[in-house]
């Protein structure tokens, strides 16, 4: 069981517990300690503000990008764009941390030094805190000298989401924050066993919810597909979709107790959709009733699907369209969501097999790489931009070959073609640092030996290319180096702008000295001595002369 959720199953009982457990002092963590693990547990909120930000500058899903000092590794590496995130969520999980008596940091602190497991978990919305926690977490360990387990790969792994098959809780963020206050208020209503709620006024903000979740769910399928949906197109423009999206791994427990383990986001999301399927007007009511309850009863279904486990991972590429399958049948899964889970299967499939195609290229990258490194022997800059000798064109058409295979790999990570983990892994980030530092030199004195300055301006403003940058950043990510830190490939760019901006600045103070040279030699109000070719003033004079306009012509020979 352990191979299917990475945790093993009395761990996850006792997150469980501590976490059923935080609800009843929810203004302070929940730390239960063992001698081999420690489990601090976020107590859930039903404060909107603690669900979505009211300043002036909140956004509909009350979205914000991610505190990148914080959490640095939160975004695209190769692009460089940070995560969007809920501010409410990350503000509430910042003021834990940085509370005056520092009992997260305490803790954390605590049960590394003492070799111990961490856990952090929390139910409905101290979930989210959790996850921050978790992150803050890894963060905080590979900046450590002693490491228990790789932190720059396979990150995933370390959240588990259990999700009851009708919970409106992971559906929530999904709707506009505004439309979803008073479910909320219901939904906390609910822990009373006792509740009797007026089932028309909870409605409308259920199927609200449900039609958000259809409307990125469907707007998903179709990029998976790729396939143009007119209609989707056409409210897009109209209507913004939720900016979340699954991270880690999810476990959705069925009403026959069976633990349904997805990796997939894309999946996930279409099953966040699909499980919450109503069959007819008559069963809205009853779903509705039930998926606000739902939130409350994790503990029961919980304890029942753990008991005696049946777990299934779903393999979405063989997904039958049509069987009488009971764990499909018991996700509500028809025709319609088994072809958008496996087009979510095939878009994985798609990105393992480029990653295998590119892969496949290693070898000819390194042989392409060894024999510039022969050519890289001193002086080989001023050489290429010359183009004199026959290494030089050779070297030429290696820098063209290794161009076309990188740029077609930058390509396919601005398509989010390649797996998520790509950019850090270590073979990877190690083999792009190989290749900027021995191509991008000779790529600057191309740019320059055409003057392509003159019209498209410096190489580091306008002129480089997006293989260097992105593998730039997977080398500055990778030794946790400041942004900018590895640009040593850059050299001669910044040799040949310095030159350019000297001889701007230079050539005409040098023309008008010249000039002055010349009247005043004519007058004979300088010495003969000072037009010299001895002289240092016209040493300098000479090395900065135009072309056109020679001074020989008014010195001394």
């Amino acid at each position: 069981m352990e191979s299917d959720f990475g945790i093993m199953k009395a761990a996850i009982k006792d997150a469980l517990s501590v976490s059923i457990e935080a609800r009843e002092k929810p203004e302070e963590l929940n730390i239960r300690s063992s001698s081999s693990q420690v489990i601090v547990a976020f107590p859930e909120s039903w404060s909107p503000e603690d669900w979505s930000c009211k300043d002036s500058k909140a956004k509909p899903f009350g979205e914000t990008q991610i505190d990148p000092v914080k959490f640095p590794s939160l975004r695209r590496i190769g692009k460089d764009e940070v995560a969007t995130v809920n501010g409410a969520f990350m503000a509430r999980f910042v003021r834990i941390l940085e509370d005056s008596s520092r009992t997260l940091r305490k803790e954390v602190e605590k049960a590394k030094n003492e070799n111990k497991q961490m856990i952090f978990t929390g139910h409905s919305s101290g979930g989210p805190v959790a996850i921050f926690a978790t992150v803050w977490f890894l963060e905080e360990h590979k900046r450590s000298p002693k490491r228990r387990f790789p932190v720059f790969s396979g990150w995933s792994d370390y959240f588990v989401h259990f999700v009851m098959k009708l919970d409106i809780i992971p559906r929530i963020l999904l709707a506009t924050s505004s439309s979803v206050e008073g479910l909320l208020k219901e939904i906390h209503d609910f822990k009373n066993p006792h509740h009797k709620p007026i089932l028309e006024d909870l409605i409308p903000s259920f199927v609200n919810v449900r039609k958000n979740a259809s409307c990125v769910a469907n707007h998903a399928a179709c990029a998976l597909t790729g396939s143009k949906h007119t209609l989707f197109d056409t409210m897009s423009r109209f209507i913004k979709l939720s900016p979340y999206r699954p991270c880690g791994k999810y476990v959705f427990c069925t009403e026959t107790h069976v633990l349904v383990v997805v990796e997939n986001p894309d999946a996930v999301l279409q099953l966040l959709f699909y499980s919450l399927h109503i069959k007819s007007d008559p069963e809205l009511k009853k779903i509705a009733e039930e998926s606000l309850k739902a939130c409350w009863r994790y503990k029961d279904a919980l304890d029942k699907s753990l008991a005696k486990p049946t777990v299934v991972s779903l393999d979405l590429q063989e997904l039958p369209l049509s069987s009488n399958d009971d764990t499909l049948n018991d996700l509500n899964l028809g025709t319609s969501a088994r072809l958008c889970l496996r087009a979510a299967g095939e878009s994985e499939k798609k990105k393992l097999n480029n990653l295998q195609k590119i892969e496949d290229e290693i070898g000819a990258i390194n042989k392409a790489l060894d024999a510039l490194e022969i050519y890289s022997k001193e002086g080989y800059y001023d050489a290429f931009k010359l183009q004199k000798e026959e290494e030089d064109f050779r070297a030429n058409v290696k820098r063209l070959e290794l161009a076309a295979i990188w740029d077609e790999i930058i390509e396919m990570l601005r398509q989010e073609e390649l797996p998520d983990i790509f950019e850090a892994t270590e073979e990877w980030e190690a083999l792009g640092t190989r290749f900027r530092r021995l191509v991008e030199p000779i790529d600057i004195a191309n740019y320059y030996r055409h003057s392509k300055d003159v019209v498209a301006g410096p190489y580091m403003d306008q002129g480089r290319p997006s293989r260097y940058k992105y593998t730039q950043r997977w080398r500055e990510h990778a030794k946790q180096l400041p942004k900018g830190s590895c640009g040593e490939s850059c050299f001669w760019a910044e040799v040949e702008e310095l030159n350019l901006a000297f001889a701007n600045e230079i050539l005409p103070k040098a023309l008008e000295l010249k000039e002055n040279l010349k009247q005043w030699r004519e007058k004979g109000e300088i010495k003969e001595d000072a037009s010299s070719k001895e002289t240092d003033l016209v040493k300098w004079l000479l090395s900065n002369d135009a072309a056109e306009s020679p001074i020989e012509s008014v010195i001394e020979s």
